[in-house]
């Protein structure tokens, strides 16, 4: 099992008339490889549980096991070697550094995990050439669209080859025929094995999933594996 939640509570003001669970005793078991929407409306509690999964917070009650680790009870540097190790992150803002070239922007999280410096651009380019924007490793953000800036997102979440990729509303600020390119691309990082978690509000988007986990009010309301036309 890579991810394994069990009876998982994030609360805010707790014990105050202005409490807000955020998750509300949640359990969630996610296997190697596959790919999943975590899909429900704004304040559902779904960039909760992401933030959680991906090691960016902790749980108020419950415990959370990544790939037989049990994250709960690990320090704030631990917490971010596992993030380094097991995880790559794509936002809907693309997050990237806007001084620096898409090529310096990917080879970024190559350094936090001890890459030689001899190897860094050859691996960074090898995931500029994955995405198609290798012809723009040497332009900053602000000479990209925004499908090319999520583009280099993307090749800076798979730099490291992480086994998981966490994608929060990846195609949110995208144009329709952009977004079904970023999507396409999630589909065939599933292809080769990658474990994919895709948070979305958009029904359309979550039915690209193999498996929808839906969300309301901080608890799992639904969670069934679907059909998918592309595979």
């Amino acid at each position: 099992m890579l991810i394994d939640i069990r009876d998982l509570y994030k609360i805010y003001n707790e014990g105050k008339e202005s409490e807000v669970r955020a998750l509300d005793g949640v359990s969630l078991q996610i296997d190697q490889g596959e790919f999943v929407a975590i899909v429900g409306q704004s304040g559902s509690g779904k960039s909760t549980l992401m933030n959680v999964l991906g090691c960016l917070d902790i749980p108020t009650y419950g415990e959370y096991y990544l790939d037989g680790t049990d994250v709960t009870s690990l320090s704030d540097k631990q917490l971010a070697h596992i993030r380094n190790r097991e995880i790559g992150f794509i936002f809907q803002g693309y997050n990237l550094i806007q001084e620096l070239n898409a090529l310096e922007n990917v080879t970024l999280p190559l350094i936090y995990k001890g890459v030689s410096v001899f190897e860094r651009e050859d691996i960074a380019m090898a995931a500029l050439e994955r995405v198609g924007m290798a012809e723009r490793a040497h332009h900053r953000p602000s000479e990209m669209s925004g499908g090319q800036q999520q583009r280099v997102a993307i090749a800076r979440a798979i730099a490291t080859h992480p086994p998981i990729i966490m994608a929060d509303e990846p195609t949110g600020a995208l144009d329709s025929r952009t977004g079904r390119h970023v999507l396409e691309i999630l589909r065939d990082l599933y292809r080769s094995g990658t474990t994919i978690l895709l948070i979305t509000h958009d029904d359309g988007i979550a039915a690209t999933a193999r498996r929808e986990v839906r969300l309301s009010d901080g608890r799992i309301i639904s969670d069934q594996v679907q059909e998918v036309d592309w595979e």
